[in-house]
């Protein structure tokens, strides 16, 4: 195995909102692989790294160990997906949410430009495009940070103009906390096909009143507003849906998708839906 060493530097900070920013990554000495839209890579920092004063005291490397000495040095390391397009490969570009109580995030949101991390070089992972028919239409559901392999994607394969029609429904408490949001109203101002369909559930704790859709993704399923946007109800013949983020979101709408005819994708048994199960 190969030594773990900080070989990446963070080029530029995004925060979004509290508790959620962008990182841009480039390696240090080494270059990109190859790597597909949907796929993931791994972020790691030693233990002595600092941690944001927003998170949580880290209770672990304030307990000594039986002998009164410090926990021992180690790396922690998490997979996080890409959110950059896999055509450039100047930088990786990840999506991330603060963990309070978290080993790594703490740690990551304490990063300012110029600082190193450790980038995986191996980038893997079946969330991909691969087995997309050429011509369906294509759903992708998530919430929050399951919004980062969409961004791939979307940035990657979305073609704009044609038959096929693109939408990403995407949930969060509040509006604030809709990652990359004037980059995918401005994809739905220029591409007839894409449609970006956010919905808040906490519409109450709003600075000013919200005019979108309230509730869940799941919601945004069950209403008609879907069929509104497209001009037609998605079924199995002619869309693929993926799902990625909360897990009870992905549950939900896997059995919301099974009742009305679709199946869950696998090499052995080809479906409609795509799941990316990273939580």
């Amino acid at each position: 195995m190969a030594k773990t060493e900080l070989n990446a530097v963070v080029t530029q900070r995004i925060e979004v909102a509290p508790g959620l920013i962008i990182l841009r990554v480039v390696p240090k000495g080494w270059d990109l692989p190859a790597f597909r839209a949907g796929q993931f890579t791994t972020l790691a920092l030693p233990s002595a790294a600092p941690r944001s004063t927003l998170a949580d005291a880290d209770t672990e490397r304030e307990t000594p160990d039986g002998q009164g000495h410090p926990t021992a040095e180690r790396w922690i390391r998490r997979a996080y997906s890409i959110a950059s397009s896999s055509v450039a490969h100047e930088y990786l570009e990840l999506y991330i949410t603060l963990v309070h109580s978290g080993e790594l995030t703490p740690r990551l949101f304490a990063l300012k430009p110029g600082d190193a991390l450790h980038v995986g070089p191996k980038i893997t992972g079946l969330f991909t495009f691969d087995d997309l028919p050429p011509d369906v239409h294509v759903l992708m559901l998530g919430t929050g940070t399951g919004l980062a392999p969409y961004m791939s994607m979307l940035r990657t394969h979305l073609p704009c103009g044609s038959a096929r029609q693109f939408a990403v429904l995407l949930g969060a408490r509040h509006s604030w906390d809709l990652g990359y949001r004037s980059e995918l109203l401005t994809l739905q101002h220029l591409c007839a096909n894409f449609h970006y369909l956010p919905t808040v559930s906490r519409p109450t704790e709003e600075p000013t009143p919200w005019r979108g859709a309230t509730g869940r993704v799941q919601d945004l399923w069950r209403a008609s507003t879907l069929e509104r946007v497209l001009g037609f109800r998605p079924t199995p013949r002619d869309t693929h849906l993926f799902l990625c983020g909360n897990p009870a979101m992905v549950e939900e709408m896997l059995t919301l998708l099974v009742v009305d005819g679709f199946a869950e994708h696998s090499k052995r048994a080809p479906g409609q839906i795509h799941v990316e199960k990273y939580w």
